[in-house]
């Protein structure tokens, strides 16, 4: 089998295909996440807490060096904090989300499997020693 055939036969696997759709929906749903922190949470958390823009919290480790003539020779050094706790919204957010979903993907695989399954059909030595009977009971 060459490469090539082998290559097919991998990416065309059911779960390699549903892993590539969930990852590119985790993508969109992570952009929909972090738009919904950055846009709608954090500011309300921000006012809520004395009006705290969490983007803008960062400590300064190194002050910029500006030039005699007011230009920037190297940028502040800064520990941004602020970013990092929107992330970490960001994240618990998403983690809930994906635990919410598994638990209801499991929930409904053991409804799946709970269901019992129907009676196999009768063998033939069965259905006729049925017949027999019932014309037994006819006489």
């Amino acid at each position: 089998m060459s490469m090539l055939s082998e290559f097919k036969a991998f990416a065309m696997r059911g779960n390699v295909v549903d892993l590539a759709v969930g990852v590119v929906i985790g993508a969109a749903f992570g952009k929909i996440v972090s738009s919904l922190v950055d846009g709608v949470i954090m500011p309300v958390i921000g006012l809520l807490v004395g009006g705290i823009n969490f983007a803008q919290l960062a400590i300064t480790l190194k002050a910029a060096e500006i030039a005699a003539d007011g230009k920037e020779i190297a940028p502040a050094v800064l520990f941004k904090y602020g970013a990092f706790i929107q992330t970490v919204v960001d994240f618990t957010i998403i983690a809930f989300a994906i635990f919410v979903v598994i638990k209801l993907m499991n929930k409904l695989q053991k409804k799946e499997e709970e269901a019992p399954a129907a009676p196999p059909p009768p063998s033939d030595e069965v259905v006729l020693l049925q017949e027999i009977r019932d014309l037994l009971k006819q006489r």
